[in-house]
C-alpha cells in the first residue's frame, strides 16, 4: 500500500488516493469525500489506460522512448491531478511543487 500519508504532507496536496486496475478505490485521505475518491478513482483508472495506450502508439509511430508509462497529470486553472501508478493526488496549482509532487509519487 502507498504512503498516503507521505504524499499528504507535501505542500499543496489535499487528497491523496490508492485505486485499483479496475477502478476500485483502495485506499483515501484528505479533504473529499469517499463518494469523490470512488470517482476518482474510476477516472484515474480510465485514464492510465488511456495514457498508456497514447504511450505505446507513440513509441510505435516516433521510434521516441515514451514507454513504459510512468505518470500523467490533468491540469485545470486551479487545481490537478497527478498520477503514477495505481496512486495519485489532488493540488492546488498555486501551491505545489509538480517537481516534487512526481518524486514522491514515483517513489510510493
Amino acid at each position: 500500500m502507498a504512503d498516503l500519508k507521505k504524499l499528504m504532507s507535501i505542500k499543496g496536496v489535499f487528497a491523496a488516493g490508492e485505486f485499483n486496475p479496475d477502478g476500485t478505490l483502495v485506499a483515501f485521505e484528505g479533504d473529499i469525500t469517499e463518494e469523490e475518491a470512488a470517482m476518482a478513482a474510476a477516472m484515474c483508472a480510465a485514464n492510465n489506460a488511456m495514457a498508456k495506450m497514447q504511450t505505446d502508439g507513440y513509441t510505435a509511430f516516433s521510434g521516441q522512448e515514451w514507454t513504459p508509462l510512468l505518470g500523467w497529470a490533468l491540469t485545470g486553472p486551479k487545481y490537478s491531478v497527478c498520477v503514477a501508478g495505481n496512486v495519485g493526488v489532488f493540488v492546488k496549482n498555486d501551491e505545489v511543487s509538480f517537481n516534487e509532487v512526481f518524486k514522491a509519487l514515483l517513489s510510493a
